[in-house]
């Protein structure tokens, strides 16, 4: 989906291929850590792509009883695959469901098998390994034909609409309500605190709280409600999840699976605002991007949070820098333009003169540097008061926003924020809003031209020329990977996260010269077999 627009805005475009080489310089370091680095999640979303499933009595999944048996007899600096199909072939289990069975009750013993044993081991593992990545395939093209046959929706921005009953039966009746209502994209909301979880959940679930539990089952239930749907519309129906927090791979690989067609996936959000360790987060990102470029998923990136921390004015350029840092990365993973719905908001103080003019140029600053991104444009909540009249006004001049700049994904705002969890007619009420501005002034993006050297045109310079300045500041920083420092320093959303800190570093090994995952040796190959 290309959301291309005439240049709008008269930007130096030496500054521009500035800041890019300063993203690149502060984001290689980084990949070369994720290069060198595995992580229990990584180890676990490849056993996933190899077929093994399921969870124990006690909901443990098998996956998380393999990975930590196989790192207690051998460690994981080699890959679990390794070991894990050197068992399978002396015969310590018929199968990979049943040894990690027995690998959960102590009966079985690893080893890291040398010469031709490692050969053949690694020869078994891939050819299971592929057929997980095959299905990923077949998903992508599934969702090709689907949207051949039903087409997508004929307005640009797309619609994008929450659901989170905490309850996957709930949720489906709302969402397919949604859609026919004009919902272009469902995002299930991801039960609070899931992404602290080191585990995936299993099975269909009812309990989450403030949103439901992404689990390969919920996934599965919603995409087949959603095609229903999609052929009653006549318009492919889009589903969003998130591939977040310390399974971050493992959804990634589920969500490749069941089909879903965009996830949540910064590479900077768990840390900030998770505690999740940045090194844990940024080899879990990179994983997790290579399954997103292979399944064909939009991702969608958060620097909107920036702007719930700090000041949505003084901070505008950590937005452009994080939108920055996150294509260098997900482009390195291997996503491609049409697939990186990088985020940003509205969210400057409307108190503030000309707070609607700015809005305007951060915009379409990021519309400009962006071209063939598919923008997400996250609506007003952290200056939304309960006033229910002012909040749909705000939600209205959002909506126009996006209307004007061209945005590709918007993310469709309540009038209730921060007042309730938002009812069905509030999201009948809120799309209303959206159908209305987008229906009158959907075409503006091609009469909106501001002045050369006005308002607009001087914020977004001044803007860019900020976050030029903070990119050469962080590239600048002694150390062997100065993002990390600059993380730690708390540049982002004011959060400081220091690299041998937060949750799951213990999940974080070094790989050893002979470490081998096929999943990620098929990922960059773009190999089938």
């Amino acid at each position: 989906m290309s959301s291309r627009v005439k240049p709008l805005l008269d930007l130096d475009p030496v500054t521009v291929r500035k800041a890019r080489s300063l993203a690149r310089k502060a984001g290689r370091p980084v990949v070369k850590l994720a290069q060198s680095h595995t992580t229990v999640s990584v180890e676990r979303a490849t056993l996933r792509l190899a077929g093994l499933a399921g969870a124990d009595h006690e909901r443990v999944p098998w996956v998380n009883h393999l990975v930590d048996r196989v790192r207690e007899d051998v460690g994981l600096e080699h890959g679990v695959t390794t070991p894990v199909w050197d068992a399978l072939r002396r015969g310590e289990a018929d199968d990979l469901l049943t040894l990690a069975q027995k690998s959960a009750s102590g009966s079985v013993s690893f080893r890291v098998p040398e010469g031709n044993d490692a050969t053949r081991a690694r020869k078994a593992a891939r050819t299971a390994v592929a057929r997980g990545i095959r299905t990923i395939d077949k998903q992508r093209a599934t969702r090709d034909r689907l949207i051949k046959r039903h087409g997508d929706p004929k307005q640009r921005p797309w619609i994008y609409l929450i659901v989170a009953t905490g309850d996957i039966y709930e949720d489906i009746p709302q969402a397919q309500a949604a859609a026919r209502e004009g919902a272009d994209i469902i995002a299930v909301i991801r039960s609070t605190g899931q992404s602290l979880l080191d585990y995936v959940p299993e099975g269909a679930t009812r309990e989450g709280y403030a949103g439901t539990y992404a689990t390969q089952e919920n996934f599965r239930l919603m995409r087949a409600a959603l095609d229903e749907t999609s052929k009653e519309l006549g318009r492919y129906i889009r589903l969003t999840n998130y591939a977040s927090g310390l399974c971050m791979p493992e959804i990634a690989a589920l969500a490749g699976l069941e089909r879903l067609d965009m996830m949540l996936n910064d590479s900077m959000y768990g840390i900030l605002f998770r505690d999740i360790n940045p090194i844990r987060t940024f080899v879990d990102q990179r994983f997790s991007r290579q399954v997103h470029a292979r399944a064909g998923i939009i991702i969608n990136t958060g620097e909107d949070n920036y702007l719930t921390t700090a000041d949505a004015v003084e901070a505008a350029h950590t937005v452009t820098v994080s939108q920055l840092l996150n294509e260098y990365f997900a482009k390195e993973a291997g996503l491609e333009d049409w697939q990186l719905g990088l985020g940003h908001a509205f969210e400057i103080n409307p108190e503030i003169p000309d707070s609607f003019r700015m809005e305007l140029a951060h915009a379409l600053l990021a519309r400009q540097l962006f071209p063939d991104a598919p923008l997400k444009w996250m609506p007003p909540t952290k200056h939304m008061t309960g006033d229910v009249f002012r909040g749909y006004l705000l939600d209205g001049f959002f909506n126009l926003v996006g209307a004007m700049t061209g945005q590709g994904i918007l993310l469709v705002g309540m009038m209730t924020e921060a007042v309730v969890t938002p009812f069905l007619s509030d999201r009948d009420l809120a799309l209303q809003n959206v159908r209305y501005v987008l229906g009158a002034a959907g075409g503006l993006t091609e009469d909106f031209h501001p002045p050369r050297d006005g308002f607009i045109q001087t914020r977004a310079r001044q803007v860019l020329g900020e976050a030029v300045d903070l990119l050469d500041a962080i590239t600048s920083e002694p150390g062997k990977a100065p993002l990390l420092e600059a993380i730690g320093d708390g540049t982002f959303g004011l959060m400081k996260r220091p690299a041998d800190a937060g949750k799951g570093l213990d999940g974080v090994v070094e790989r050893a010269p002979e470490y081998d995952n096929p999943a990620i040796t098929m990922l960059e190959e773009g190999a089938t077999k």
